[in-house]
């Protein structure tokens, strides 16, 4: 049996943290400030676009984050890949005034994801490159300032590869940018590091931190932390005095000890927050507030997963991190919208499929209770297949990002998990995603066996000698595994592995302290019993209830991560096709059927819904992706399916018994009843095993679309750029909603706010979706409005030939 933990103890036992100030809280040191707006953006490759006196005049005027891929035109003859969008290079200009009093600071540029291969020039000298498109990253452009005047900022975007992923990425500067103003001597960029251990309900922080001496002394200085509690007092302070070379960082650690301390779990997301002071004598040269928490995790290759001593099941799904229309440029309250609606549906962990994601999103997965595991890489060394025609179809490409991987791989996975290592939702870091895919590209000579001898993968034929070989996947994952440690020994590495059987024949899986199974449940049990000591959980796993099963009836196996939380765009199938269309959650925010089977199979709050579908032949099981229509031809034979959580369910029709009531079965968990289609209102009743009513839920027959409804029953939008998610539904005279309604609806603004893209989460429509005209789906549209910071009223109205509109006034707060 394997138990993991720093110390060869039962628990992982670990502190993360974030700042106090949300947004900026990754940098971790100095004065930061956002600088999003007022930029220029041109899609070309212009010459001499970084010098300060090139002429931006004619170039777009923006506002940052910016994503150029989604607002370009959709089109058959792109790939598939990545959605169908184009990729390009693009160049950005800013002018940023340096005040005078800040000479004689260091001056950081940060910025939090540019998609990719990018350069950034100060003043027409260049402060580097980063190929990586999803890794925060700073430069110090202090000696290429001019204090007391203006600076151009200009910054390169290589996404000429534009088909580099087998999903949709966006292009351009896509995540926040900072400014950072910091005295010569301060706390290195992401050099709070704290972690706890509880023991018999008492509780110690660890805290390192690193202070970078950046002037051309020696520098005494003393460290002071002070951790405040959830009720807002002190309950540990501590001071160290620290001595570093010019030029030079050094570190210093210390313990805060804490008699009981209020635990981080998924129900209960207790916050306490470490503040770090730097002194000079008695004068501050630096601070930061990271937001922290206890809590313990355990792994057991025989029991599976503990969080604060509690076995439990991890509940998972994969994310991308595109939000349909808005591309990759995701607003904050876009992000915590979404994670909400997972959390309601009874999911409790998100695996970052396959790249880091953006600060925004760690941050709310602490506040809300939300375990990650922290994703790095979908390829290493050699290109995977990209579909350019459809997913599965035609002849792939291999465009990628291969080609950094030799020199970037280390540092890019070194900052990910420096970057990331305060925030209490990480529970694991994942070095990569299905790197062993049979022959794609490694190849091993098991590949010719047969399922008698434990392959079950087949993929693009059997072993080819010409391929690389995949015994090379051990000291790739040595390598990384050593640069993961590096920086945090207080959570266990993993990866997604698809080719288990392949693995197993290197040292691939056995470098890993926790080993995720990608679609190969069938070995559970067989690798269980062949390899005692492995922790095993499903990395990535389809909707069906057998995945789930397999969780469920095995106890050391702790979770599962569905494909996918949300529909995502790219790797899509044939034109028309926006992307993937697996999700619990469509491109619009709205829950989907199979995401109300899913809340019935793992919430336990009482619920029920229904949906109905004409019965197909040979169907082995009932739908989990039945829509709620009661809209069918009299007398016609409909099956309504059930998703409940009740030990039982009876349907009713107007009031009247239609179906029996019947028994939930958990090897098939959906209800099911075929009826004869009258019109009127249709209900489920769900019923405890003592025959009471615990949920209840029901659609009716609509008629003909009649008018637009506004869902929100209030809506405000934050006046600092704020994002307002309105929902309009199309519905009858009676305002039923009318599903099969896909009426065009247009959105007129009155006030300080812009449309950043209508979303109906139609996956087959291939119009513009970041003009204010859209087509509906299901009777659904998803309108969003970002504020622009002046006055405290926007009026938008919604229309669609022959039909009502609807106004709706967003108070701006």
């Amino acid at each position: 049996m394997k138990k993991l933990t720093a110390k060869n103890t039962l628990l992982f036992l670990f502190i993360l943290g974030i700042t106090w100030i949300p947004g900026f809280s990754q940098i971790s040191f100095g004065d930061a400030k956002k600088i999003n707006d007022g930029w220029k953006f041109n899609l070309e490759d212009t010459r001499n676009a970084q010098e300060i006196k090139f002429d931006d005049k004619e170039w777009q005027a923006i506002d940052l984050p910016h994503d150029w891929s989604i607002k370009g035109q959709l089109s058959p003859t792109l790939a598939s890949a990545t959605g169908y969008l184009p990729g390009g290079i693009g160049w950005y200009r800013k002018n940023l005034n340096v005040p005078a009093a800040q000479k004689g600071q260091k001056v950081y540029l940060y910025f939090e994801g540019v998609y990719n291969r990018s350069e950034v020039f100060v003043n027409g000298h260049s402060l580097g490159k980063r190929p990586n498109g999803y890794i925060s990253f700073s430069y110090d452009a202090t000696p290429y300032i001019n204090f007391g005047g203006d600076n151009t900022i200009a910054v390169r975007v290589d996404h000429s590869k534009s088909a580099d992923s087998r999903w949709y990425t966006g292009s351009g500067i896509y995540r926040n940018v900072w400014v950072v103003y910091a005295n010569p001597v301060h706390i290195a960029q992401w050099g709070v590091y704290a972690y706890p251990e509880v023991t018999k309900g008492n509780g110690v922080l660890n805290v390192e931190v690193e202070v970078e001496n950046g002037s051309s002394s020696k520098e005494s200085v003393t460290v002071v932390n002070e951790l405040i509690g959830p009720d807002g007092k002190s309950v540990a302070k501590s001071s160290q005095k620290l001595t570093a070379a010019a030029g030079k960082n050094q570190k210093v650690t210390t313990q805060l000890k804490v008699s009981n301390p209020k635990l981080w779990d998924l129900n209960n997301a207790n916050l306490y927050k470490l503040k770090t002071t730097v002194l000079k004598g008695s004068k501050q040269t630096d601070a930061t507030t990271t937001t922290t928490g206890f809590r313990t995790y355990t792994f057991d290759a025989n029991k599976g997963f503990a969080l604060n001593g509690t076995w439990m099941k991890v509940k998972g799904v994969c994310l991308h991190h595109d939000a349909g229309v808005l591309g990759s440029a995701v607003p904050r309250d876009v992000w915590k919208t979404r994670l909400k609606t997972l959390k309601e549906i009874g999911v409790n962990a998100i695996r970052t499929s396959h790249n880091p994601e953006s600060p925004d999103f760690y941050e709310l997965c602490d506040e809300l209770g939300l375990l990650v595991l922290n994703e790095a890489y979908d390829e290493w060394e050699y290109p995977k297949r990209k579909w350019l025609e459809g997913w599965n179809y035609g002849t792939p490409g291999y465009e990628g990002n291969s080609d950094i991987f030799a020199d970037w791989s280390e540092k890019d996975l070194e900052d990910m998990v420096r970057r990331d290592r305060n925030h209490l939702s990480v529970f694991a870091w994942s070095i990569g995603n299905e790197v062993d895919y049979p022959n794609d590209p490694y190849s091993h000579p098991i590949l010719d066996g047969t399922k008698a001898m434990g392959f079950t993968q087949a993929a693009y034929g059997g072993y080819k000698k010409d391929a690389p070989d995949a015994m090379r996947l051990g000291a790739i994952a040595k390598r990384l595994v050593a640069a993961v440690k590096k920086y945090d020994k207080s959570r266990p590495t993993t990866a997604g592995l698809a080719g288990v059987a392949m693995s197993n024949e290197t040292e691939y899986p056995g470098l890993l302290d926790i080993a995720g199974y990608n679609y190969t449940e069938s070995r559970y049990k067989s690798d269980h019993e062949k390899y005692p000591n492995r922790v095993i959980y499903g990395s990535e796993n389809v909707h069906d209830i057998e995945p789930w099963l397999a969780v469920v009836n095995n106890d050391h196996i702790f979770g599962q991560f569905l494909w996918t939380g949300i529909d995502y765009l790219g790797e899509s199938g044939r034109w028309p096709s926006r992307g993937f269309y697996s999700g619990l959650v469509d491109f619009a925010g709205r829950i989907k059927p199979r995401g109300y089977f899913r809340q019935s199979l793992w919430s336990d709050t009482p619920m029920a819904f229904i949906g109905t579908y004409i019965p197909r032949q040979k169907e082995k099981s009932p739908s989990k992706d039945a829509w709620p229509l009661w809209n069918y031809e009299a007398g016609q034979t409909v099956r309504v399916v059930a998703y409940t959580n009740a030990a039982k369910a009876r349907l009713e029709l107007n009031g009247k018994i239609v179906g029996e009531v019947k028994n939930y079965d958990k090897n098939v968990g959906i209800i099911s009843w075929d009826v004869p289609y009258a019109a009127g209102k249709l209900e489920v009743i769900g019923l405890s095993t003592d025959n009471k009513e615990v949920s209840r839920y029901a659609i009716a027959s609509s008629a003909q679309p009649y008018a637009l409804v506004v869902k929100n029953k209030s809506v405000t939008i934050d006046k600092q750029k704020g994002v307002a998610q309105i929902m309009v539904d199309v519905v009858d005279k009676d305002g039923l909603p009318v599903m099969l309604s896909d009426n065009d609806i247009t959105c007129t603004i009155n006030g300080p706010a812009r449309l950043l893209g209508l979303e109906a989460g139609n996956n087959s429509d291939m119009t513009d979706y970041t003009d204010n005209v859209q087509r509906a789906f299901n009777g659904h549209l998803l309108a969003y409005l970002q504020s622009t910071g002046q006055g405290n009223k926007v009026t938008v109205t919604f229309t669609s030939p022959w039909l009502q509109p609807v106004t709706v006034t967003v108070d701006v707060k």
